[in-house]
């Protein structure tokens, strides 16, 4: 007669699963914020510093780049240090999803809103 309510249990369990995640997801977009990435063009020459989330927080650009007429030089490394920021964000928050999604049991690869 009650044979059908066997299956509530699981539907409990992923409703636990599903607010843990939800939780931990929350904890970690704060924790990107917080977190820190150089990214480096021209031999160090040129640094950008952005969060985990990809917002650009400072640069530091070397003195000697501006001699001459390199207008386009400096633009260029400026260009490249900031892209490498933002891929190294990327990389980082994949990486921090990677730990959440292992630590519920999923796969690691695993797609979730982001």
């Amino acid at each position: 007669m009650f044979k059908g309510l066997g299956g509530l249990g699981d539907m409990t369990k992923m409703m636990k699963a599903a607010q843990e995640m939800q939780t931990k997801m929350a904890t970690m977009q704060e924790d990107l914020h917080s977190i820190h990435v150089i990214g480096e063009s021209g031999a160090g020459l040129v640094k950008a510093v952005a969060t985990a989330k990809g917002e650009l927080l400072s640069l530091d650009i070397d003195p000697s780049i501006f001699s001459g007429d390199d207008k386009e030089v400096v633009e260029d490394l400026i260009l490249a240090a900031v892209k490498d920021a933002q891929s190294k964000a990327s990389d980082r928050a994949k990486e921090e999803m990677g730990k959440i999604t292992e630590a519920l049991g999923l796969p690691a690869d695993m797609k979730l809103p982001f």
